[in-house]
């Protein structure tokens, strides 16, 4: 139980004796109770609401970005919307930016705490898909950005601003970089940065600035609001582990001393682009055989390798998730295809000759493009930490680069500890390993590596 000090006023309110609290309903107007439904300050726990001057690192004691670095279900969405709101009233330029954007629009507009959601009808901004923005009834307007897009950042200004998840966005720093430059209009530009903390570039970076405000909230706090099912499965799930302190306590944690990769390889070799020539590329499977929320990932990587006499790997796209199988189908089909990928890899040891079923029958457009992609099957007859060797090996020589940020995956290339045997399974670390694994391994038709470059001088990758 949250302590009293962290309760909302309707926490506070649903303490009271039950005739105490029908009493002050019946004594409330229909407008009263209505505009009470919106009232930020009653439904909100302290910590939820935007920090005063409350920096003491800084001379003035104020702050020029606010991060709530919170667990799974704390309300991160619900306080960078209630906070757009509240800022609007007030500052005409109040900005957006999400990891993609499908989150911006699915998560920080539409989603059932976006902005859309919180907002009472006489406050309710119009949405203008088709040009990025929220028009607000009071005139402010809000552009809506994409962390995947950095260029689109450049030169737009805000008075304010609303970034959620940087920890999962792809070319973090370099998105970032343009919306600060941006962020200079009104007497106290500021930003509320809403993620689950990654030992990201960026992160870390805005950790150690002065102008900083971190608030590091657990999941728990908010269990007045969840499911007792999800707290209790959490509990049972992840207390304890690495992933429960990142992903439910908000903790920032940094390498698994056990683990296979280390992050400053990553970041020592990441790239924002993919080279112009690339020989090969795969795209690989490694499938759930559930997709209820409560299911396995399935992982989808997309990797390419160059075509130098000693090649380099790149890693492309990181289409995972929690799906169907038709929608993992989808994915790794139109990646296949808008990539111009050589081949799908399918790790079969689950699924069996269902992958390859559900790869051959993906339609898009109407037409049937799965049964024509090369497929190739490939099954587990070793263990995983001896699979994942020689990728890692690769990692460690300088030759396997990130194009991007992929918060997640590398989490799980850097917390995974093959000798853990009570570790979950890293999905998306499988699905990367089988990717470079299959170009590393042929499958180039009995070419030596300087043949396929040659043959490869046409190929972009995407």
């Amino acid at each position: 139980m949250v302590s009293e000090f962290e309760l909302s006023e309707a926490q506070r309110f649903m303490l009271l004796p039950l005739e105490e609290r029908e009493r002050r309903l019946e004594a409330m107007s229909f407008q009263e109770a209505e505009a009470l439904r919106y009232d930020w300050e009653f439904w909100s726990r302290p910590s939820q609401r935007v920090p005063g001057k409350v920096n003491p690192a800084t001379e003035d004691g104020s702050w020029t970005v606010w991060m709530p670095w919170a667990g799974r279900g704390w309300g991160k969405t619900r306080t960078g919307a209630e906070t757009v709101r509240g800022w609007v009233k007030e500052f005409p330029i109040v900005n957006l930016v999400g990891p993609t954007a499908d989150d911006a629009r699915d998560v920080m507009v539409e989603g059932q705490s976006g902005i859309l959601a919180v907002c009472p009808k006489w406050e309710r901004p119009t949405y203008r898909p088709s040009k990025r923005r929220l028009e607000w009834p009071n005139g402010a307007r809000s552009l809506i950005l994409t962390a995947d897009e950095p260029d689109r950042a450049r030169g737009k200004q805000s008075m304010k601003l609303w970034a959620d998840e940087p920890g999962a966005w792809r070319y973090g720093l370099e998105t970032w970089d343009n919306l600060e430059m941006g962020l200079r209009l009104g007497p106290s530009p500021q930003a509320v940065l809403t993620t689950t903390p990654k030992p990201t570039k960026l992160l870390k970076l805005l950790a150690q600035d002065p102008q900083t405000l971190i608030s590091q909230r657990p999941t728990f706090e908010n269990e007045a609001n969840l499911s007792p099912r999800f707290l209790q499965r959490m509990r049972q799930r992840f207390e304890g582990t690495r992933l429960g302190r990142q992903e439910l306590l908000a903790e920032l944690l940094m390498d698994n001393p056990g683990a296979l990769w280390k992050r400053e390889w990553i970041d020592r070799d990441r790239v924002p682009r993919p080279p112009e020539v690339l020989v090969r590329i795969v795209v690989a499977v490694d499938p759930a055989v559930t997709s209820d929320p409560e299911s396995d990932e399935t992982g989808i990587i997309v990797a390419g390798m160059d075509n130098q006499p000693v090649p380099h790997f790149y890693v492309l796209r990181d289409l995972s998730g929690v799906l169907s199988a038709a929608d993992w189908g989808t994915r790794a089909v139109k990646a296949y295809r808008d990539l111009k990928a050589d081949r799908i890899v399918g790790e079969v040891n689950n699924g069996g000759d269902l992958v390859e079923f559900v790869i051959r029958s993906v339609s898009l457009g109407g037409k049937p493009v799965g049964r024509d992609a090369a497929y190739k099957k490939v099954s587990a007859s070793r263990g995983k930490a001896i699979r994942a060797e020689p990728v890692a090996a690769l990692a460690e020589q300088g030759r396997l680069h990130h194009v991007g940020e992929f918060g997640t995956l590398e989490d799980q290339l850097c917390d995974w500890d093959p000798q853990d045997e009570t570790a979950k399974s890293p999905d998306r670390l499988d699905a990367l390993v089988w990717a470079v694994t299959e170009l590393m391994g042929g499958g180039m038709g009995g070419l030596s590596i300087s043949d396929a470059a040659i043959k490869g001088t046409t190929r972009r990758s995407a």
